[in-house]
């Protein structure tokens, strides 16, 4: 499997109750060893999330399946990753 860089900013208009749901995806990812890290950044404009996919279409699939991307309150950009 490949690794993808997920960026989360979050819109002006989030909604703050998604935030669990957002954080339940990624333990349910997590479960399934597609996640292998995540966090907030520090200012909480947004996260980000090291995703384990088989290709970018499938990394799109599920990042696009995230709370955060369904309730439109976040941007969501999903780079590959190539760590050395």
């Amino acid at each position: 499997m490949n690794r993808y860089l997920v960026i989360l900013l979050r819109r002006p208009h989030f909604d703050p109750a998604v935030v669990t749901l957002h954080q339940q995806f990624l333990e349910d990812l997590r479960a399934q060893g597609r996640n292998e890290m995540s966090g907030a950044f520090g200012d909480k404009s947004g996260g980000a999330y090291l995703l384990r996919a088989e290709s970018m279409e499938e990394a799109i699939d599920i990042a696009h399946r995230d709370p955060a991307h369904t309730s439109g309150g976040w941007d969501i950009t999903v780079y590959a990753w190539h760590a050395h």
